[in-house]
């Protein structure tokens, strides 16, 4: 009975905490941002959306057989229901407080699959980094397909993004290299002198883990699978848009070369605001006018493909979050490898 009772409470915090994403979500928005989010959904082919829905679904399930993958080098085999529960889980919390995601995907999955969080944590660290050059790669190939039309301008972007008042941003690189080997030299001298403390100890533990999951990554046996799944990701985000583009009339007479230049500009609104909120239809306003699209119909088309990618986040987070325990309710009978 007392059991029931728990998982009806730990149930009604899961669906509270979505149902405040929401309010959060749209109550982070101004008047005319929600008129112009609601009239974009008033003038779309919903029919058109349906394929951009699937996509994103997939893109996302694509991610976790990525990351399962990157698994198994040490020796983890979590099962493919659990790893994509808690990446939609994680994509849920990144929409309101940003990385929050990535701790609480692998503290989620660790305790599911009896698994160590520090080596999980390692290899999203890896795979963050991973997919920067990726991203780099893509804005590269953005600019070579139209370099007259946006190269300077997505020049010109990325200074802004690397510029601010203050400190030259190689001063700024500078200062943080030299405050990261402090830290490290503090936290080492401290180890040494105080070799039994609790605290230090779990510590230096999280950093071995980490730096384990570093090593493994190398020893990566399923390199082509890894490498078609991550071809796969950026083919859906790109199909999102391009396909998205035929939903208005405003944008239907744009090309693939458009789509390319979109998401480039986009990715860094998901990374300017928490899930892009706000940031995203401007980011996509500003690509589309250099296609002579008007901003208000560039804007619209920026919340239709931020909605329709938002809400798939909430719901599925949510429905995730509602599974999970009893997906793993057995979770204390298995027994699993942990490396």
């Amino acid at each position: 009975m007392r059991k029931r009772i728990f998982s009806i409470i730990q149930y009604v915090i899961f669906l509270g905490a979505g149902i405040f994403l929401v309010w959060w979500q749209l109550k982070s928005m101004t008047n005319a941002e929600k008129t112009e989010f609601y009239a974009a959904f008033s003038h779309t082919n919903y029919w058109l959306m349906i394929p951009v829905i699937f996509m994103s679904l997939l893109s996302h399930l694509s991610r976790s057989m990525r990351w399962k993958l990157m698994m198994e080098p040490l020796g983890y085999h979590p099962s493919l229901k659990n790893v994509f529960g808690v990446t939609m889980v994680g994509y849920l919390a990144n929409s309101a407080v940003p990385r929050l995601g990535e701790v609480l995907k692998c503290s989620i999955l660790a305790r599911y699959e009896k698994l160590k969080i520090d080596k999980l944590f390692g290899i999203i660290l890896v795979e963050r980094s991973f997919d920067f050059v990726c991203y780099l790669f893509f804005i590269g190939i953005t600019v070579l397909m139209q370099i007259d039309l946006i190269g300077s301008y997505v020049t010109s972007k990325l200074k802004v993004m690397a510029q601010s008042k203050g400190l030259p941003i190689w001063a700024k690189l500078l200062l943080i290299l030299a405050l990261l080997f402090a830290v490290i030299y503090i936290f080492k001298y401290l180890a040494k002198k105080f070799p039994h403390n609790k605290i230090l100890t779990k510590l230096n533990g999280f950093i071995k883990g980490v730096s384990d999951g570093f090593k493994t990554i190398s020893s990566l046996k399923k390199r082509k699978q890894f490498l078609a799944h991550t071809f796969f990701i950026w083919s859906m985000y790109l199909l999102q848009i391009y396909i998205g583009f035929y939903a208005m009339e405003g944008t239907s007479q744009l090309d693939i070369r458009a789509a390319f230049a979109v998401l480039s500009l986009a990715t860094l609104a998901m990374i300017a605001t928490p899930g892009g909120i706000g940031s995203f239809p401007i980011f996509v306003m500003e690509t589309l006018l250099i296609y002579s699209v008007a901003s208000p119909i560039g804007k619209a088309f920026g919340w239709l493909i931020w909605g329709a990618n938002t809400a798939i986040v909430i719901i599925a987070g949510l429905i995730a979050l509602l599974l999970l325990p009893y997906l793993n309710k057995h979770t204390k009978n298995k027994t699993h490898t942990t490396g």
